[in-house]
């Protein structure tokens, strides 16, 4: 089975985060890093990005 990559604008549309939010949350260790897919262009494993939305608290 292959892995889907989530590239970054998909992955602020899925967050409701920021460019800006993401990479410090990066930082922090707070959000998954992505994955070098050629020499200019990043993705993010789809599956980690899930994984952290769903270890998010549910707001009431």
């Amino acid at each position: 089975m292959s892995r889907r990559y989530i590239r970054r604008t998909e992955v602020e549309a899925l967050t409701g985060l920021s460019r800006s939010t993401i990479y410090r949350m990066m930082d922090a260790g707070d959000f998954p890093k992505p994955v070098k897919l050629t020499r200019k262009a990043v993705g993010w494993p789809e599956d980690q990005v899930a994984e952290w939305l769903a270890s998010r608290p549910v707001a009431a």
